[in-house]
């Protein structure tokens, strides 16, 4: 009777299996030791969800469109329908880029416009990369020795960054007038007796002019970063490259340069993205046309005008996309390779 008493006020626990109260402590120690609360696991959802929400709905979600877009032959007007959908034919107009393809004559799209466009892109993008960017990277050097009125400077290099390129393209117009254009009286005064060039109006030379009014801008903004970069090489590395006897030209290329190559890798980046998506100041002059063409200037008037050809546009913008991705890998993979480089003591690379 004794031991029936004493088992019945037993406690419920001993009861139980043994591996519940292992249970129970693990939840009580789990919410013990959380650093989150509810609140904080809001806000953060909120900080991570609307960004990444914006990104895919202004970002992937129109990139996506134009990818799918590009294989119909949708107006833009209504709904899509599957008689729309056309497979790779607006590629294959584009593949007509010169006459000698398969199957292509002197007379197609691809052959007048878009290879052109292409062409001029190339061009633009040699032009930045060979003598707009370097002169701002001259720029930045030389207003690095701390010249006398080397604020000045700045400012005056750095006022068209401040300026779109339709403002530019606004300004330089009168620049290259014909008659009462700037550039022309200068060469009148210089007793030239040609007939008065129309650097806009000629298709034979008015890319190049406009890729100077380009440059005008672009020349600034290389400058301001590179010489940021400049800034923030340590000054005991020329020092140290000084006292071994190195020359100011040696210093730059063995000492400087190699320090750089992070902002050098931005900078090329910069360059190539902002070469491939020339757009304003080319279709403020003539609409990208007679001489002009260029790959975001068609996507706009196959797109938007009259024409109404948003598939088409589309299977352009992809080609462009597809192009522009090869700097941005390449920009990517650095940064990647440079995350994942070993370091050693004082944040230098141990060579492993």
């Amino acid at each position: 009777m004794a031991e029936s008493t004493r088992t019945s006020l037993a406690p419920a626990s001993a009861t139980e299996p043994a591996g519940a109260g292992t249970l129970v402590a693990k939840k009580r120690r789990k919410r013990r030791y959380s650093l989150l609360t509810r609140r904080d696991k809001l806000i953060l959802t909120l900080m991570v969800g609307i960004p990444l929400t914006l990104c895919i709905a202004f970002v992937w979600g129109p990139t996506l469109a134009s990818i799918v877009f590009s294989f119909t032959d949708w107006s833009g007007i209504g709904a899509i329908q599957p008689r729309n959908f056309i497979g790779a034919k607006n590629y294959a107009t584009l593949y007509c880029g010169w006459s000698a393809a398969p199957g292509c004559k002197p007379t197609d799209y691809g052959y007048t416009f878009f290879y052109p466009a292409l062409i001029h892109n190339l061009i633009w993008l040699a032009f930045f990369t060979f003598v707009a960017t370097p002169l701002g990277m001259l720029l930045a050097v030389l207003l690095d020795r701390e010249i006398r009125g080397t604020r000045i400077y700045q400012a005056i290099f750095f006022i068209p960054v401040v300026l779109s390129l339709a403002v530019v393209g606004f300004l330089w117009e009168l620049q290259y007038a014909p008659n009462e254009g700037f550039i022309n009286n200068v060469l009148l005064d210089l007793h030239y007796k040609g007939p008065l060039i129309d650097w806009l109006g000629d298709a034979r030379i008015n890319l190049f002019a406009v890729m100077v009014a380009a440059s005008w801008r672009h020349i600034g903004y290389i400058m301001v970063i590179y010489l940021a970069g400049l800034k923030s090489v340590d000054p005991s590395l020329r020092e140290a490259a000084k006292v071994d006897g190195a020359t100011e030209r040696q210093i730059f290329f063995q000492v400087v340069l190699p320090v750089m190559a992070p902002i050098n890798v931005v900078i090329i980046v910069i360059t190539a993205i902002e070469s491939l998506r020339a757009f304003d100041i080319a279709y403020i002059i003539n609409r990208g046309k007679n001489g002009l063409e260029l790959l975001s200037t068609l996507i706009t008037n196959n797109s938007i005008s009259e024409a109404s050809l948003v598939g088409f546009g589309s299977a352009i913008a992809v080609v462009l996309l597809v192009i522009s991705l090869v700097p941005i890998i390449a920009y990517l993979s650095r940064v990647n390779a440079g995350d994942t480089q070993p370091v050693g003591v004082g944040g230098e690379s141990t060579g492993i």
